[in-house]
């Protein structure tokens, strides 16, 4: 099913305006540290299908994937983009979790964000910079699509309540994607998780 998202799942076209959107982006790609993780998949060591770097206060660490990360401190547009999302939301973040998606080659596969550190009901509020990208939920019991959403230059999709533990998502491959995106997903880590 196409069109509006679920329960506990917004999206916003056009959140920040295309001149904004133009500038954060190219930022994004100038002055993040970026890096190309290795996962463990099926007993193999694998190249992660994307790139990715994490941001945060200090002590906002966060594992998934078998990973350990430890935030780098917040750079200055970052930190404006945190603290527009969070005063559009009314809610404080204090980290963010970067993917750079280069080509259609990249994506990421079926998962919800339910590590312990972001309790029972975190909310996830994604910012998308660049490409347009497929995003896809399905109901985490019986795999039936939930939703398939364009997620557009400068769009904010936020997902909160039960979502994470009611759908899993996914940004599939796809090799008719052409141009780069920047995904950033803000999060509150609670320490002692």
């Amino acid at each position: 099913m196409s069109g509006s998202p679920p329960g506990g799942v917004t999206y916003e076209r056009g959140a920040f305006g295309r001149a904004a959107s133009d500038r954060y982006y190219r930022l994004l790609q100038e002055r993040v540290v970026w890096k190309q993780e290795r996962i463990a998949i099926f007993g193999r060591d694998v190249a992660m299908p994307r790139l990715t770097a994490w941001y945060g206060d200090e002590g906002a660490s966060y594992t998934y994937s078998g990973l350990r990360n430890d935030p780098s401190p917040w750079t200055p547009e970052l930190a404006e983009l945190r603290d527009a999302v969070a005063a559009r939301l009314g809610h404080r973040f204090n980290s963010v979790l970067l993917n750079r998606y280069r080509t259609g080659r990249d994506g990421v596969s079926w998962h919800s964000d339910d590590e312990p550190e972001l309790g029972d009901e975190p909310v996830i509020a994604s910012l998308s910079f660049g490409a347009t990208r497929r995003f896809l939920l399905r109901d985490r019991s019986t795999h039936e699509r939930a939703a398939s959403l364009e997620l557009e230059h400068g769009s904010l999709l936020v997902m909160r309540g039960r979502s994470q533990r009611v759908f899993q998502h996914c940004v599939p491959k796809d090799p008719r994607a052409t141009g780069e995106r920047i995904n950033l997903t803000f999060r509150t880590i609670l320490p002692g998780r």
